[in-house]
């Protein structure tokens, strides 16, 4: 080819060298990022993001000014080479919970950032200090992520931001100042609640160049007193600094923010006297769970006409509640119980038509006056004076249970359609795969949550915002309003799509970018809040295929001859080698297994039936970041979670502290012998992780608690004749199954009543297999192994031998039936239950003269149907020698027949879930809590006193 041709195609392709210099960064960037996470959307493919309409990208002039990659479920990290994108103005990558790692300090490159949206994904770390060279940024959330730290005082110099949310985070350390919040005096919205920020509130941080409307500092560890300077801030709007450690008293200018609607100072130690509120514009006030100097009901309540509900429990309150409370115009709820209120009750004929709720709990008073027309809502007046007589029968006296269903939007005069697999029906009765998520609103001025009159409206803006969008939202579904534990408001919310069954990835995105970045306003009264969208894999118009373009390196090796050739050639080997590499990567990512090693004594990979492998982050983000909220229990091997997945299944994670963790080759058998049982009667186990030095085994989640929280009380359910002949009955078909039907056999070897679970319909589950061994050699009939159990249910003959049976389990069994009619730990105050019962039996009287040693709890004597047989057969499974023990099977069968005896089936689930007995959630102690005595060693001597 002559020098002449080849200039002029050189001069051809000068724009585009030129080009590559600016969007070619995009397009590096942008690779980068695909290098880092999983899961980008399969259209990036080609050289030319802004040509070939890349899903969540917006280009002005050939530059990405926009990345909003939302519920995409990426996962990976953010890679630092984001700086490439210099050009950007908004960052969303919001609602991807396996997004982890830490923020990039490279992030602070991009100077002509506006927004930067990173909400509920799984980002931990410390914020970096270059986020304040961000100059132009108005909006900032970071809400719900891992992030710890300190807050950067450079967040200062951020002087357009608008809008700040660091919530829900372990952010620590004071609120910087000077440099730091206090400059920031065009921010409306300061969202720091649920951290970890201590010290005290800087007075510096409030003066009256501020336009702040939210100041939420709530679930923090703030102490010190409210500085007086708060009274500068004449914009506030809302306040909420309840579940601090905050002191001293409240300051006398808070009168001064006239237009404060909610006020939120609960559960401090704020002490002096209430300070008059009456210039306020107040909707919602709790000034709950403080130490506020002795008063009566100041006499400014009865003033604000605007009051919707007004919370004063545990304030020192005293002295007669005044009439004309009752009659403030919009009020809903009034809860003032826990304090010393006395006198006479007497709610006026003339009382609001909204009053739902009067809760005067626990106080002093001493009459009640049913006027003629009384109130009819729910009021109550437990462990008051008025309940304690006699003749006290009204329905005020106990605390009643509304039995209102939860809010669900109608259909809209349509028949809802019966659809298949995960659709939805949606308000227009079409089947669809609707994006989903958790609307939480932070300070809502009402709290009738039962008025569907809040959630019609909210429904009709959601619409018009949508719509104003030209947006392909069909129709807007809200369902089951509730306020979780810091009094927030939770709304589920469903989007339907038009025209088809799912949303694209681009509508996705936009809807989602309406929710994070505020662009939706809600009607007034929900005030401030943030989205967590649900995981979304349902896309519409995916195209796996492949469209890269070879033709600029066609004409360029043609152009440039041989030499050229051998250098595409030697770049393309590079490319490949790239993109093998990065496949590896994603395949090592993909295989739960990729860092077991069965050279460093773990074995094989496991073979799993039924259960899944989850990874650290996963469990991290189900479990609210292993939250002590989230904790339900706790033993010598570590603590257990209770954490949720996406598809709604509750889960029980048990996690291993790393003094209890054991060897890979036992937790790999663990994982097998567990992932192979399943039967109704034995716990289930989901899945495991084994990541980041981490073993946790993933179980259902089993209600109602263990057999022995059941028997000594703690779980509150009551557990009567029939209903401890259901339970021994499961849990002996549970160990049936294990001992006769799973193949290879299993020998549980830890049979007590705490590894007994109760589901909600009170249904056995035997738990906690850690201590399981395989029955390897049938002909053998045993297996020979270290001594390990529990002090009170070790099979003596196991002990002796070290040759561990079914038999022994069936030992186990046989203590754990006299404990359910006894409800007798096995061993308590040196006394073993084997020895007396054992030594109490008289077979010649009724019920074998066992009345002393019953559990009163059991139920009328004289209806113990079958109880003899029942002592019989336990007394039978705790024999010496293991071959005078009855199998489980026939223990089964006899179990079986003592019911049918006892007029009862033995087939039939119970009829009634736990909900109708009387069970208190707080005092039970959780299932997989592994508590007593773990055995492994020489045998205690047991010192065995008569009974």
């Amino acid at each position: 080819m002559g020098q002449r041709t080849q200039l002029i195609l050189l001069l051809l392709f000068i724009p585009y060298f030129l080009m590559e210099r600016t969007a070619g960064d995009d397009y590096n960037g942008l690779l980068s990022l695909m290098n880092d996470m999983k899961n980008t959307p399969p259209n990036w493919v080609g050289s030319d993001p802004c040509g070939n309409k890349w899903d969540g990208i917006v280009c002005t002039n050939s530059r990405v000014t926009t990345l909003q990659l939302l519920s995409m479920n990426l996962s990976g990290t953010l890679s630092g080479e984001i700086q490439l994108l210099s050009e950007l103005q908004t960052l969303d990558l919001s609602y991807n919970s396996y997004l982890t790692g830490q923020l990039p300090p490279s992030i602070g490159s991009l100077k002509k950032l506006v927004n930067l949206n990173l909400i509920g994904c799984g980002f931990f770390g410390s914020i970096p200090d270059t986020i304040g060279n961000l100059q132009q940024l108005t909006t900032l959330s970071l809400t719900n992520n891992s992030f710890s730290g300190p807050i950067p005082a450079s967040i200062g110099n951020l002087s357009k931001l608008y809008w700040l949310d660091l919530a829900v985070n372990q952010l620590d350390g004071p609120i910087p100042v000077s440099p730091g919040l206090d400059t920031l005096l065009q921010a409306k919205h300061f969202h720091l609640d649920n951290n970890k920020l201590s010290g005290e509130i800087p007075p510096q941080l409030f003066s009256s160049n501020m336009i702040l409307l939210h100041l939420i500092l709530n679930g923090n560890n703030l102490n010190g007193s409210i500085p007086d300077t708060l009274g500068n801030v004449q914009t506030l709007e809302v306040i909420r600094f309840d579940r601090n450690l905050l002191s001293g008293t409240l300051p006398s200018n808070l009168n001064n923010l006239v237009k404060v609607n909610e006020l939120y100072l609960s559960n401090n130690k704020f002490i002096g006297p209430i300070p008059n509120l009456t210039g306020m514009s107040l909707t919602y006030v709790d000034l709950s769970n403080n130490s506020f100097a002795v008063s009566d009901i100041p006499p400014w309540v009865s003033t604000l006409q605007s009051l919707t509900t007004l919370v004063m429990e545990n304030t020192q309150l005293q002295g007669t509640v005044p009439n004309s409370i009752f009659n403030l115009p919009n009020l809903q709820t009034l809860t003032l119980r826990n304090n010393k209120l006395n006198g006479t009750l007497n709610i006026s004929t003339s009382y609001s038509n909204k009053l739902q709720l009067i809760d005067l709990q626990n106080n002093s008073i001493a009459e009640y006056v049913d006027t003629a027309g009384g109130y009819s809502k729910n009021l109550i007046l437990v462990d008051n004076p008025v309940c304690n007589k006699l003749d006290a029968t009204k329905s005020y006296c106990a605390v009643s249970q509304s039995n209102t269903p939860p809010y669900l939007t109608p259909p809209n005069s349509c028949v809802p359609a019966q659809c298949t697999s995960k659709q939805i029906s949606s308000p227009n009765c079409k089947c669809a795969y609707p994006y989903s998520g958790t609307l939480v609103f932070r300070a809502p001025s009402f709290s009738d949550l039962e008025n569907s009159s809040y959630y019609i409206a909210l429904q009709s803006s959601l619409m018009q915002c949508f719509q104003n969008f030209s947006l392909p939202v069909d129709s807007v579904s809200l369902n089951n309003p509730i306020k979780d534990s810091t009094k927030n408001l939770e709304l589920s919310l469903e989007l339907f799509s038009s025209g088809q069954d799912r949303f694209n990835r681009t509508g996705i995105s936009i809807i989602g970018s309406l929710l994070s970045g505020q662009t939706f306003k809600p009607p007034q009264g929900f005030g401030p809040y943030y989205f967590l969208a649900d995981p979304y894999g349902y896309y519409a118009g995916i195209s796996t295929e492949s469209k890269k373009s070879l033709s600029i390196g066609v004409i360029i090796g043609a152009v440039a001859g041989g030499t050229i050739l051998l250098l595409l050639l030697v770049l393309a080997g590079v490319y490949a080698l790239r993109q093998k590499r990065r496949a590896e990567r994603a395949s090592e990512k993909l295989n739960p297994f990729a860092h077991w090693d069965p050279n460093n004594g773990s074995g094989g990979i496991p073979q799993l039936k039924g259960a899944r492998s989850f990874s650290f982050e996963e469990l991290k983000k189900y479990t609210n970041k292993f939250s002590e909220a989230n904790s339900i229990g706790s033993g010598g091997y570590g603590k257990v979670y209770q954490g949720i997945l996406p598809t709604g299944q509750l889960i029980a994670i048990k996690r291993a502290q790393t003094e209890s963790m054991q060897g890979g080759v036992e937790f790999k058998t663990e994982i097998e012998l567990l992932s192979r049982v399943h039967h109704k009667n034995l716990v289930s186990l989901v899945g495991f992780c084994f990541d980041q030095g981490e073993q946790m085994l993933v179980y259902e989640y089993v209600p109602n608690g263990t057999l022995k929280d059941g028997l000594s009380g703690k779980s509150g359910i009551r557990l009567d004749w029939i209903r401890r002949l259901k339970v021994a009955l499961g849990a002996a078909r549970g160990l049936a199954y294990l001992h006769e039907l799973a193949n290879p056999p299993i020998i549980h070897r830890d049979i007590k009543s705490t590894n007994i679970l109760l589901d909600e319909r009170l249904n056995a589950k035997v738990a906690d297999f850690g201590l399981s061994k395989l029955m390897g050699d049938a002909e053998i009939g045993h297996v020979t192994t270290q001594v390990k159990g529990t002090m009170g249910y070790l099979d003596p003959e196991y002990y002796m031998t070290q040759q561990l049976t079914e038999k022994s389990d069936v030992y186990g069994f046989g203590v754990v039936m006299l404990e359910l009619i006894t409800a007798r730990m096995p061993i308590e105050r040196g006394k073993y239950i084997v020895r007396v019962v054992q030594t109490a039996m008289d077979k010649t009287k009724v019920l074998y003269n066992l009345h002393e040693i019953l559990d009163p709890a059991i139920g009328l004597q004289t209806s113990l149907k079958g109880l003899e047989k029942f002592v019989d057969l336990a007394m039978r499974c705790v024999e010496e020698s293991g071959a005078n023990r009855p199998a489980m099977g026939m223990v089964v069968k006899e179990i079986e027949n003592i019911m049918e005896q006892a007029g009862l089936n033995p087939n039939a689930e119970s009829a009634t879930t736990s909900e109708s007995y009387d069970v208190n959630k707080e005092n039970s102690h959780h299932p997989y809590s592994n508590e007593g005595f773990e055995y492994s060693g020489a045998y205690p001597t047991l010192k065995i006193e008569p009974h």
